[in-house]
């Protein structure tokens, strides 16, 4: 996509590290100034501050013709396949969002190279990438020129302090990039190694001071569903949610600060298929907030959906009652097999629909599946929810957008629905909705869905003829 002029924030938020390579057109680093990580976060045009990388394009060094944004764990000792995948948020000058990029969690690669933002004729684009790197950020830095050793190679050029990962084990050559630089002459710059250790201390286990998955668990494997595993992430988000209603003096899904539950799990970068929460005060221990959600029909749902993975809880004390205002958080993570799967269930449920009228079934379409899913991202992203985006884009444009000459475009969406069975169910109730999914003219389907902003989950269906 294009970009606008001036400064430019690309972020990456959860547990991963941040890195850029400035290059030339040979796509080649001129020096060391070039590579922006955690121990050397600026350069011309380019400032790095926690997950946030800022860019500038005009103000890179000269012949400087593209930058390239890459992700790691923060803790190298964590496979990347055992983390969420790292979602790529790009904000114009005043916060105005521009794009959101959230590739396939990677399986053996180790880092990854997420976009680039490169100089075409007088302007500036964005690229999304999502390619993986098996070689670990120091075999990535060599491949763009960087000459990395360890500490106790002989003869190693001395250079300033800039301190990267060691590399890790290489279980898959990289997609497109060389396995191993040429020999690098002696003038380029050298970026010493120290031990793992001296980077970044290994998170401990997630603690569990208040026994809840105790008082949980048992309960969920009553109802034959699986027991969670604590999220430090929801776990976060759960905390902060507790703390904004005890501010307010009352419940809800959204805060005084105008921040919901579920922007506010996202911002911890866990991404999630599917979410559930409990927002209760008065409870004084974690066991009696436990006893009160069995005890409630749809609380008790929640609690033992099988669909949920991981839990987190969260409880704060409202300083002027003394109330105690307690948030507990239900997750999936987000995959693209899951992904695939619910969307798989929305159009089996909405062909039975058409078959109960003596309508023949929808074909999934790739090109219409592309277009809602992008609709559903752009919703959460943008914050909005309407058939029209922010930039008066309809959704036979979006359909256009993605490739697709169907003739006839129509769209149904929805917002908070927690399954496939709910919002098919929350469409047929609808007289709009329904007329969409039971019109005879239609032959193809795709479906979209996206967690976070203000309602929790949002959903694209989008009909083609």
């Amino acid at each position: 996509m294009p970009l606008p002029g001036g400064a430019l924030t690309v972020r990456v938020p959860g547990p991963f590290d941040v890195s850029a390579l400035i290059t030339d057109d040979g796509g080649k680093v001129l020096d060391d100034a070039d590579f922006v990580f955690y121990n050397q976060p600026s350069a011309p045009g380019a400032r790095l501050d926690g997950d946030t990388l800022t860019v500038d394009p005009p103000r890179l060094r000269p012949g400087a013709t593209k930058v390239t944004v890459v992700v790691s764990p923060a803790d190298p000792a964590t496979p990347p396949g055992a983390l969420p995948a790292p979602t790529l948020h790009v904000s114009a000058q005043g916060g105005r969002a521009l794009a959101r990029f959230a590739p396939p969690r990677p399986r053996q690669e180790t880092v990854l190279l997420l976009a680039e933002i490169y100089r075409r004729g007088a302007g500036w684009k964005l690229r999304a990438v999502g390619q993986g790197y098996a070689d670990g950020l120091a075999g990535l830095a060599r491949d763009f020129g960087v000459d990395v050793v360890e500490d106790d190679a002989a003869g190693a050029t001395p250079a300033p302090p800039a301190h990267l990962p060691g590399p890790a084990p290489a279980h898959a050559p990289a997609p497109s990039l060389p396995s191993q630089a040429p020999p690098a002459p002696a003038s380029r710059p050298v970026v010493r190694t120290p031990t793992l250790v001296d980077l970044h201390a290994a998170d401990p286990p997630q603690a569990d001071p208040d026994g809840f998955l105790a008082l949980v668990n048992p309960a969920r494997a009553r109802a034959g569903s699986p027991p969670v595993f604590l999220d430090g992430r929801l776990a976060s988000a759960a905390r902060a949610h507790a703390s904004a209603m005890a501010a307010a003096g009352q419940l809800g899904v959204e805060g005084a600060d105008g921040v919901s539950v579920y922007q506010r799990l996202t911002a911890t970068g866990y991404a999630y298929l599917t979410v559930g929460e409990h927002l209760v005060s008065g409870p004084r221990t974690a066991a009696d907030f436990v006893e009160y959600c069995l005890g409630d029909e749809k609380a008790r749902r929640t609690l033992c959906d099988p669909a949920y993975t991981h839990a987190g809880l969260g409880y704060v004390s409202d300083s002027r009652s003394g109330d105690m205002y307690w948030t507990a958080l239900w997750a999936r993570p987000f995959t693209p097999g899951d992904l695939a799967r619910t969307a798989a269930e929305v159009t089996e449920l909405t062909n039975r629909e058409r078959a109960r009228a003596g309508l023949p079934p929808l074909t999934t379409d790739a090109l219409l599946t592309t277009a809602a899913q992008a609709h559903s991202a752009d919703m959460v992203t943008r914050v909005f929810y309407s058939h029209t985006s922010p930039d008066g884009s309809q959704p036979w444009d979006r359909a256009a957008a993605a490739g697709s000459h169907r003739r006839t475009i129509g769209e149904n969406i929805a917002c908070g629905q927690r399954s496939p069975a709910e919002v098919v169910d929350g469409w047929m109730n609808s007289p709009g909705h329904r007329a969409n999914i039971l019109k005879p003219d239609f032959t193809h389907i795709g479906i979209g869905l996206a967690g976070g902003g203000p309602a929790g989950t949002y959903w694209t269906q989008l009909f083609g003829a």
